[in-house]
């Protein structure tokens, strides 16, 4: 590494920490020549996620698109904002560590689901009405049919 102050290539890292988001690494770093301390940060490149529609027009990935969307399936639910943020993260940590650059929407919306499901059965059953666009109370029937079977072994 380059020293801003000298210019000098002759450094030692003195302190390396890991960003919240684990994405970012903060480098203390000592300068041999000059003797002045500096910091470097590096971050992981990472290739633009696209995802393709149903329609099939290409979007870039927003995780802020899939928080509004859980925001509005848990609204009045115990589910805390950090929750919501948590699951955002691991579906596009999931999403980024996939070898495609593109993805289809059918597949974040599974994603979501999955995670959903796990987090609040209910706030799942609103996100699914209106991601796989449930016609009648049939529909909700149909979903909720694995969900009391899942949940009949722990009621016994």
């Amino acid at each position: 590494m380059i020293c801003p102050n000298c210019s000098a290539d002759n450094d030692r890292v003195i302190d390396s920490r890991a960003s919240d988001d684990g994405r970012t690494i903060r480098r203390r770093r000592f300068c041999n020549h000059c003797r002045k301390r500096f910091t470097t940060y590096e971050r992981v490149e990472q290739y633009p996620l696209k995802i393709v529609k149903k329609d099939g027009a290409r979007e870039p990935f927003m995780r802020e698109k899939i928080e509004r969307g859980v925001e509005r399936a848990c609204w009045k639910r115990p589910i805390s904002a950090e929750q919501i943020r948590a699951l955002a993260v691991q579906v596009e940590a999931e999403l980024q560590s996939d070898v495609e650059s593109e993805v289809l929407s059918t597949v974040v919306g599974r994603l979501v689901m999955k995670r959903l499901a796990d987090l609040d059965q209910v706030a799942y059953v609103r996100f699914a009405s209106v991601y796989r666009e449930f016609k009648d109370v049939e529909d909700f029937v149909a979903e909720l049919a694995p969900l009391r079977h899942s949940t009949e072994g722990l009621n016994d």
